[in-house]
């Protein structure tokens, strides 16, 4: 497996490798499903965490490999979210809509002090991490974003530009090159994503998650 981390190509004076390269793509995938509401965006997901953990555990950037652990968790959970739909004959898709305000303070609280908790925890420990607050911010933020999928809200798509507005330069920063390269096309993914799912919020109007109890 060492040819993951091995360099593929050079770009623009940035060193690509691998594991760096495929994880991101097979990421960006996992996001086009996502705004297809495809139930395939969750095992999509989940293969892209487990190439880029090993990307980044060998770079030793914990909160980003941390952060992967998360996406491998959350992305099994999701999957099992949306299957509730496709079992009963959604054929794996959601109905999409904007978090209610509690939901809203919930997750902006949850991500407030979830950060603090982690730079904390990094802080106390710095082999786990050389810049604890961006990674902390990182870590949590994925949490709350791939949350906020699983559920169907359309904020969703907010957390992860706030995500990428820190990963991005990160990733620049650590050699992890292609990850910036391919956030440009993320965002323009992410835009497109938010309008899709904006728009179907206010056609279907609903306010649950297909499959799941009135």
């Amino acid at each position: 497996m060492n040819w993951l981390n091995s360099e593929a190509f050079t770009l623009l004076g940035q060193h690509i490798k691998w594991s760096d390269m495929i994880g991101n793509i097979i990421g960006l995938i996992g996001l086009a499903l996502g705004w297809l509401r495809s139930i395939w965006s969750w095992p999509v997901q989940l293969l892209s965490g487990v190439v880029l953990f090993a990307a980044f555990a060998s770079g030793h950037l914990s909160g980003s490999a941390g952060k992967q652990v998360v996406v491998i968790v959350v992305a099994l959970w999701g999957w099992w979210q949306w299957n509730r739909g496709k079992a009963e004959g959604r054929g794996g898709h959601i109905s999409v809509r904007f978090a209610t305000w509690r939901e809203r303070a919930y997750m902006v609280g949850a991500a407030a002090v979830g950060t603090l908790a982690v730079s904390g925890l990094f802080h106390a420990y710095p082999a786990l991490s050389w810049d604890p607050w961006p990674d902390a911010y990182i870590f949590v933020g994925t949490i709350v974003a791939m949350y906020a999928q699983a559920r169907g809200m359309v904020e969703f798509w907010f957390a992860w530009l706030l995500v990428d507005v820190v990963g991005v330069p990160l990733n620049f920063a650590n050699g992890y090159a292609f990850s910036g390269f391919v956030y440009v096309v993320y965002g323009a993914l992410v835009l497109s994503g938010m309008r899709d799912w904006w728009l179907r919020s206010r056609k279907a109007g609903q306010p649950v998650l297909e499959g799941a109890p009135a």
